[in-house]
């Protein structure tokens, strides 16, 4: 999975209110290849009050989508861009913008 925790990524597909926004991702869960992003897919759940103190009612909450519908924003251009990989000589890997080169 080419996306981690802090990155910022773009909606690709979806319905109008959500497509081509972008937001932090929150959370990765690479056993079922989805992600958390912050703004987007913001659903409302009914919570009952676990123990005094905690929220209860309805509250509204980000939901996890499939990480192949966002695509990674490079932070030198800006740009949505697919993640290439470069191995340096002494083991080391790196995350690098098929765009312009620069790693993440």
């Amino acid at each position: 999975m080419n996306i981690k925790t802090g990155d910022t990524v773009v909606l690709l597909t979806g319905n109008e209110k959500y497509r081509g926004k972008s937001g932090k991702v929150l959370a990765v869960s690479p056993k079922e290849d989805k992600v958390i992003v912050e703004g987007i897919n913001v659903v409302k759940k009914h919570v009952k009050p676990r123990k005094a103190g905690d929220p209860s009612g309805i509250i509204e909450t980000e939901a996890a989508i499939y990480a192949s519908k966002v695509q990674l924003v490079c932070p030198k251009c800006g740009k949505p861009t697919r993640v290439g990989h470069k191995i340096y000589a002494d083991g080391k890997k790196d995350r690098v913008c098929k765009k312009c080169g620069e790693t993440f």
